[in-house]
């Protein structure tokens, strides 16, 4: 996979410049604040899932996990 969080910051940022761009007004204007509001639910969604791997990697180190599915690994 070729996304990281640092990717995703940097959309994310990119996202903002084009919301504060004065020249963008009208129907242009409601597609990029729903653009950004899918952004926004997505990117909620992948730290959600990172947290979620954070968590399984400390409960598994804890010993209270011995086996967890694949997609949670978090790679050391």
């Amino acid at each position: 996979m070729k996304n990281n969080l640092e990717d995703l910051h940097n959309h994310l940022f990119m996202q903002l410049e084009r919301l504060s761009d004065e020249s963008i007004k009208g129907d242009e204007l409601k597609e990029e604040i729903s653009r950004a509001k899918a952004m926004s639910a997505i990117a909620s969604q992948i730290v959600s899932n990172g947290q979620l791997a954070i968590n399984v990697k400390r409960m598994a180190r804890a010993g209270y996990i011995r086996d967890a599915p694949k997609y949670l690994e978090v790679k050391e």
